[in-house]
């Protein structure tokens, strides 16, 4: 008989209750019933990271910034190729999930939060990079990676996606280096995103991971 799932905490957010369980050594993060991410399926998390970094990690120093934290496996393959030198900033809108990643879950992905070269910053990642791109004596980022709870296949109903839209994409040219890169998990491939990152002057293309989910997806912007 398998073990029952054991919630470690539930907490309400704008989105719905975001709660943390854990059975057998798997940890997993759920909103509202939806399982976002779990230590046993991490294969879209790290192929992300790596291809977001593969590009930008033998520069000098690099730096990097990446929304979101979840279960800390997207942080912890982007550290694994990133020099010593590197500067990771990562961006998680729920500062539970930062909690529990310094707490309860440390280990799941190897105490990531404790390096040296990581600073968190509790907010939307839009902000940060609207915030880079608009002060022109920011230094910009050589690497965005954006491995959020959904990804671009899904529409918005406002018209221009605060995320994922013309918007957000132009901002995101203008707070990368050249030859920067972005790099956005989804669940499948969207050509309609492509088009977009195209028209927000980036070079577009798209690698489905190996092992990862039935159809995920990550799309590549280069500047």
């Amino acid at each position: 008989m398998r073990e029952p799932w054991v919630t470690a905490e539930a907490v309400d957010t704008p989105d719905g209750v975001l709660m943390l369980q854990q059975r057998s050594g798997n940890s997993v993060i759920t909103i509202e019933g939806r399982v976002l991410m779990s230590s046993r399926h991490t294969r879209s998390e790290v192929a992300v990271a790596e291809l977001g970094c593969a590009a930008i990690q033998d520069r000098p120093r690099p730096r990097v910034l990446i929304s979101g934290l979840g279960l800390g496996f997207t942080l912890r393959a982007a550290l694994d190729v990133l020099p010593p030198t590197a500067d990771v900033v990562v961006a998680e809108l729920n500062e539970v999930v930062v909690r529990w990643c310094r707490g309860p879950i440390a280990s799941v992905a190897g105490d990531t939060l404790a390096d040296p070269r990581v600073r968190v910053v509790v907010g939307d990642v839009a902000d940060e990079i609207r915030r880079v791109a608009h002060d022109p004596a920011a230094p910009r980022f050589d690497a965005i990676i954006l491995d959020l709870y959904f990804g671009p296949a899904e529409p918005h109903p406002g018209g221009d996606d605060p995320l994922y839209g013309p918007t957000i994409l132009k901002a995101s040219h203008k707070a990368l280096s050249p030859g920067g890169v972005l790099a956005v998990w989804g669940e499948v491939r969207s050509p309609s995103y492509e088009r977009r990152m195209r028209a927000g002057g980036f070079r577009s293309e798209w690698v489905k991971p190996r092992g990862g989910g039935p159809r995920h997806a990550v799309h590549l912007g280069t500047k």
